[in-house]
This record gives structure tokens, sequence and C-alpha cells, in this order.
């Protein structure tokens, strides 16, 4: 076992303890970056001219109404900014544009004593614009050949010759929507300048070291003059990865022209109608399976609608071409990846990146083609399993498939799914109006950044004199507890009681150049830095003690803060005590920890290579019960079993996994995201801009009966302390959700009915699946490729694909 992954006796990784921050949460103690405006003195208020239109030319633009605003203080426009007017890192975000490329695009900013004052000076600007042409759903861009950055293709085997050998033919569309973040903390930054003219921003930001490069280039500054600092955030999920950037920019940019502190903080519909969310996809398709039914080739063009600009959108491509196949293995597989150009926001990270759009489409495949192959979707599923040996398309084994298989006899084991499936069989018998289902569905997960070079981490730890602990690392918290598992490390590595330990803000000035708290590895990197820097601490203290004790220093330990010595009768030290001599005979206290994840290579162009350290796997049951008249339905119970390898912390995880997945149980079945796709002025306009209108997961979506384990026996060697990534996966258990609604919406059909459901399964689209099931629309010769239109019976169904196109259960038709 290697000494990263091997735990000492009695560690405090592994205790299942609070979220550190959890009773500042629930009593309102908690302080975010907004809070902090009441703290600090003349602040100035931004508030933003917006576009109304998609599409459209900048041609002239008055301020001086706005100026003449009582309150108001200054307008900043392109002609303030002293460096570089962009704040994207591909170079493709003008900070302030002369092209509004999406419907609520900020022109300018405005400045004023008072928000309401900034309000009334934006409506006072005048701003001319000329109108032009505009792209909004993704499809209209794919017509017009609108794309954006690279077009890579994965391939693996022969897939032509796997078509002409296999049995069994299918093809398909599929388009599904995205889902907004929704983070419960807007977008927010607080700048001010000191005497010095160094910019120190506030920001609620995933990734402040790219929150600082993006401010200094803006300022036409060295990174060493600007600062950013992360309190806390009230959720981020990939929102604040790349999106918090410019806003902090025009904040800082505000404070140095001024001299006064400026806060930027985004409303709701402001931050809806700004902002990124999550890619929608379009994805064209043909799967062939053999006799046996087991996946024989897979060839799909998936595009990524990207909105406005690149942000992030290359690598979300990546990861979903990597995930296409989720946890099921194919010999041959050649997927195309585009990312789409369209007039709206600027698409962006979100939990999984990207991973779950590329699994929606293997998903979606196997819940359709199920029916028409005569077997049961789960054991569809648990035959096309991977095994041992295998390897994913890009080429990297899965070590680990035997987690897989285990996930899934233990949900099916505790779940008691054969005692509940005939129960379920039987209240369909007896319920003409109601229909109940439970789907089983694995995730397979990769768990690094796609970009080798991020995959590293730094901290900065101290010891004072009196003994206590503090810790800089290079991680954010949203919320997830990696400032929890952090102590835990800490406190472990240096063997002393966890109150022993604090945690400071995450700061540029204390660890440089992170990577962002994302790709669900804030743990692993930033848990090797911090175990590293320990390290070097105890390995100094410990020589302090081996003299003391007149002991080798392999011989000392340090327990639950005593130091004691194998083979000495000294009386065993208090840790402070042992800190004090350290200081006295000038021992540093203090060390800088890195980490770097090894065994990674990946070559992007060639789509080839091992990006991922490891995999983590999960497995969930959904039963849901719909309503026939309404579509409506209800989430009865949900089993999981799920793989965090040797939990750091045991609540936080499964706090995470049943996080996780209600969120992706509202991506799919409930968030809808609406644009205006029509020819009125309003064209691209985001319809669901207010939690009145973007229907998200509440109380009444949590099943009544959550169940939630940690697979046993799962410790994963060379990560930090044997755990696992728990961000992201669990995300995708959801998909048993959608599953189980569409084994529920087909059972008010006859058997060997399949049915299209759109992504968001909502009411309404769960209710055109039962009138599709109940008219027999798509029987067992045929799948329709479209499924984000209401489905018709044949005769009124325009939308169909002519026959040549159609999916066939048999080769050739």
């Amino acid at each position: 076992m290697s000494n990263l992954s091997q735990r000492p006796i009695n560690p405090a990784v592994g205790e299942a303890i609070p979220h550190e921050a959890a009773s500042l949460h629930v009593t309102g103690r908690a302080l975010y970056t907004d809070d902090l405006v009441h703290r600090t003195r003349d602040v100035l208020h931004a508030w933003p001219v917006q576009s109304p239109h998609a599409h459209a030319r900048v041609t002239g633009m008055r301020l001086d109404d706005a100026l003449a605003t009582p309150g108001v203080v200054r307008v900043l426009t392109a002609d303030d900014v002293p460096g570089i007017n962009d704040a994207g890192v591909k170079h493709d975000e003008p900070l302030f544009p002369t092209e509004a490329m999406y419907v609520g695009h900020a022109i300018c900013w405005v400045l004023a004593e008072t928000l309401e004052a900034a309000r009334a000076g934006a409506a006072a600007v005048e701003v001319d614009y000329a109108p032009l042409p505009a792209l909004v759903t993704v499809r209209e861009a794919i017509a017009a050949d609108s794309f954006q950055g690279a077009q890579p293709t994965l391939e693996r085997g022969d897939v032509d010759a796997g078509f002409a050998t296999a049995s069994k033919l299918f093809s398909g569309e599929f388009e599904f929507k995205g889902q907004e973040h929704f983070y419960l903390e807007t977008h927010c930054a607080l700048a001010l300048v000191d005497e010095n003219q160094q910019v120190f921003v506030q920001s609620s930001t995933q990734h402040p070291s790219e929150t600082q490069e993006i401010v200094a280039h803006v300022l036409g500054l060295a990174s060493h003059e600007v600062t950013v600092q992360c309190l806390r955030m009230g959720g981020g999920f990939g929102g604040k990865e790349m999106q918090p950037h410019g806003l902090a920019a025009v904040a800082a940019l505000g404070a140095t022209l001024t001299g006064r502190p400026v806060r930027l903080r985004l409303n709701r519909t402001l931050d809806m109608t700004m902002t990124g969310k999550r890619h929608g996809f379009h994805a064209d398709w043909r799967v062939a399976f053999d006799d046996d039914n087991q996946l024989v080739a897979l060839d799909t063009t998936i595009t990524a609608d990207g909105g406005w600009s690149l942000d992030l959108s290359e690598p979300v491509l990546a990861r979903a071409l990597c995930h296409i196949e989720n946890a099921y293995y194919i010999p041959h597989v050649r997927v195309n990846g585009r990312i789409a150009k369209s007039n709206k926001t600027s698409q962006t990270a979100f939990r999984g990146f990207g991973g779950p759009q590329g699994m929606a489409v293997i998903e979606d495949i196997l819940g359709r083609c199920a029916p028409l192959l005569g077997v049961d979707a789960a054991e569809l599923r648990r035959s096309n399993l991977y095994e041992k040996g295998q390897e994913t398309p890009y080429g990297q084994p899965v070590e680990q498939a035997d987690r897989l298989h285990r996930a899934w006899r233990q949900v099916t084991e505790s779940a008691d799914l054969e005692r509940r499936r005939a129960e379920i069989a039987e209240f369909n018998r007896t319920h003409a109006d109601r229909k109940r289902a439970v789907a089983i569905t694995p995730v397979k997960f990769g768990i690094s950044f796609n970009l080798t070079a991020f995959n590293q981490g730094g901290a900065l730890v101290l010891i004072y004199k009196d003994g206590s602990v503090l810790i800089n690392h290079g991680g954010t918290e949203m919320g997830q507890g990696l400032h929890t598992k952090m102590l835990q490390v800490a406190a472990t590595a240096l063997g002393v009681p966890l109150s022993t330990v604090r945690l400071a803000p995450t700061r540029t000035d204390k660890v440089p150049n992170t990577s962002a708290t994302a790709a669900s590895s804030g743990a692993d990197l930033n848990g090797g830095a911090v175990k590293n820097a320990c390290e070097q601490l105890r390995e100094r203290l410990v020589t302090v003690a081996s003299q003391h004790f007149g002991v080798h220093p392999s011989d000392v330990r340090i327990e639950a803060g005593r130091v004691s010595a194998i083979g000495s009768k000294a009386e065993p030290l208090a840790w402070a005590d042992l800190v004090q001599r350290a200081y006295f005979q000038r021992v540093q206290l203090s060390a800088a920890g890195y980490y770097r994840t090894e065994g990674l290579h990946w070559d992007s162009a060639a789509m080839r290579g091992c990006p991922f350290k490891y995999f983590a796997h999960g497995v969930a049951a959904t039963e849901v019960e719909v309503d026939g008249f309404t579509g409506a339905y209800r989430t009865r119970r949900v089993d999981i079993v799920h793989d965090v390898g040797d939990s750091l912390s045991p609540l936080v995880d499964i706090g995470q996994i049943e996080g996780g997945f209600v969120q992706g149980a509202g991506w799919l079945t409930l968030e809808e995201l609406v644009w205006d796709e029509s020819d009125r002025p309003t064209r691209g306009r985001l319809q669901t801009q207010a939690a009145s209108t973007y229907k998200l997961p509440s109380f009444s979506e949590m099943p009544p009966d959550f169940r939630v384990a940690l697979l046993e026996q799962a410790e994963e060697e060379g990560a930090v302390y044997g755990s696992k990534a728990v961000g992201e996966p669990p995300l995708m258990l959801a998909f048993s959700v959608r599953e189980a609604l569409r084994q529920a919406a087909a059972a008010f059909g006859a058997p060997g009915v399949s049915v299209p459901l759109a992504l968001p399964a909502t009411p309404e689209a769960v209710y055109w699946a039962i009138e599709a099931a109940r008219a027999g629309a798509f029987g067992d010769d045929l799948l329709v490729g479209e499924t984000t239109l209401p489905p018709q019976p044949p005769s009124d169904a325009p939308h169909l694909r002519p026959e040549s196109e159609r999916l066939a259960a048999d080769a050739g038709v």
C-alpha cells in the first residue's frame, strides 16, 4: 500500500463528523461575499445595461442622462479598460462588447451610490442596435453550419464492420436540454484598491487563480498586483468556475477608476439571463447488437449547444465523448463531437461536466431498444457491463469492473428487486389509470481533469507556538464539505485532534496557481497537498522528539496530540510542548505542500490515453408511480450503492450522494430551460428566468424511502487515505428515475412497446409518452428518432422519419 493511501491507527479521516460550518449555515452566521459589503465603507454598486436583442451590433451609446441620474458616479465602457477588453480564457468574450450576442448581454455597467440609483442609471443609458439574424436552437445552428472550437472524433475498432456483422440494428435522434445551476448565492464580487494600488477582490468563485488572471489582464497588471479571496460559496456546481471572472473584473475596474470599493451582485433574474448553464445536446446515433443482445457497435455524432462563446465547451465535449459508453463495453465505437454556436448565454461547466450528457445518449438508447429486443431493460444493462480487463473506447483499462458488478448485486439484493417487480406487475394489472415501474442503472465516471496540467494542488500549513495549526489550500468551499475533509486529513497526518486545526479562506496570495475546485478532484488534489505539507512538518517534529526520547525517529509516535516513543522510559510529551521545543531549536514550523496526480497521459488530438486516475462507480434503483390522466408522477423509493473508496468523511459523502442524485433527477425530469424561438422581437429571450417559471426539485420530489449505502471493501490505492471523489458521479445515478418513468409510461400500452421520452421528462412529456404507448404508435418494429416532440399516432405524426431512416429491429429494414 502506498504512503498516500495508508491510514494510521485511529485516524481523524473516516469519522462521520458534521460539515465544519454546519452550525454557521443553519444559524445564518456564515458570511458570504455579499455580506462583506456591510463591513466596507463607501461602497459603489454596479448594474448592467443589457441587450434586448439576441444578436445585434451596437451602433451608438449615449450616457449623459445616466450620468445626470442622482447617485450615479460613473458608467464603465470599453474606453475605460487599460488592459485587454476580454473576460474569457479563449479571448472570445469581450467584457464590453460592440456586438450583443444574446438577450441579456451586458453592454456597459453603471456605478452608483445605491443599488436603486445604479438601476435607474442603467435604465437611462441609451443604446442604438442594428439587429442581426439570431440562431436560438441547436438545430438552427446545425442547419446553418454554425460551429466553434475543435471537432474531436473518438474511435475504437471497426464500426462499419461491426454494423455489417451484427444482427440487430437501430438508429435514432435524441435532443435534450441543459440545466440552470440555481445556486442559492448568485454571482457576486467586491473589489477595492489599497494605498499601494494592490487590487483585492472578494469573489464567489470556484477558480480564484483564474479570476486573478482575468482581472489582471483586464486591468493591465501583473498577477502579483491582484489578490483574490473566496470566503465560501452558497453553491457553485460548476457555474462559478469560469463565469465569475468577468464580473470580478468589472468590479475591480470600477474600484481602480473611482478609488472606492465596488460591489457587483446579480439578482436572480440577472444571474439566469446573463450566465451559462449546462450544455444541451443533440445526438444522431446508430447502434448494433448481436444475437445475445450484446452491444457490438455505436456510431454517433453529438453536438453540444455552446451558446455564444467557447467558455469550457471544448473540455465539456471531450468528457462527453469519454463517457459516451457509461458503464458498458462496446467493441466498436465512433463518436464525432462538435460545438454549436448559438445566440444564447455561453454554456459552461455543470456538475458532471459533459459526462451526464454523454451517458444520457447510451442510457436512452438502451431504454428504447430493450423492448424491441424483447429483453428486460435491467438485464440488457447488466449483461453489457464492463468486465475486468476490458478497455474504454479511448484505451484506458477498466481495472475495477468488479465493483460495478458488486454494486449491482448489492442494490438488487438490498432493494429486494425480484419481489418488488412481482408486486409492481400485480399493481399494474389491477390499476388501469396508475402504473408503477422500477429501473436500475449504473455509473462509471472518470476522476481527474481531462487537461493533465490541471491535476495538481498546493497547500500552506502553519503551526504556531501554542501548537495550533492553520491550513491554507487551493480548493474552494461551496457547501460540498471540502474544508471538512481537509481538516480531517491534516489532523490525521499530524496526529492531532480536530480541534487543533483551523482553515483559512482560499486566497491567491497564500497558494498560487491553483486549479479550479471542479472535476470532483478537490479532495484528491488538495488533500494530497495538505498531507504532503503536514508530513514535512511531522518529519521535522519527529526528529526533535527523537532527540528528547533518545530513540530513532521511526520509533516516535504522535497520536491524538500525544507524543511518545517505543523503547523510551521518558514521559510522553503533549503536542504543544513538542512544538515549543521545536521553536526554541529554530525548526521551521511552516511548510508548502504540493501534489500532482501521477499516471495520467492524454492525447487530446487522437482522443487516446489514460486521462483519469480512477473511475468512481455506483448503481441506483428507483421506483416511480405515474398517473395516466396527467402524466404526474412521484418517486416512491430509491436504493443506491456508491463507491467512494475508503471515505474520508462518511457523513459528508452520503450527503453529497443524496444531493447529487436529487440534482440529477431535477435535470432529467423537472428543470426545463425555455428560450423564445419565435420571430417576435423577444426572440432569444430566456422564458424561464425565475423560480416561478423554472421548476426546481423540492422536498415534495424527495423519495419517502431513500436508502444510500457506501460500497464496502473499496479502498483506492494511490489516492489520499484510500478515498475516492464523490462530487459529480452521484448525479448520474438519477438516470434510474427517467428510465423508471419510461417503463411506467410503457406499461399503459401493449407488452413490448417502446416509447420515446423527452429530457427533461416533465409530467407533460410523460403524458405524451403514455399516449404513444396507448396508441401503440411505436411497436416492435419501429422506434422513432425524435424524442423532444410530443409523440402522436402515425396518422398525424408528420415528424416521423421516412421508411428508409426508421429504426428497425432487423438488419436491412
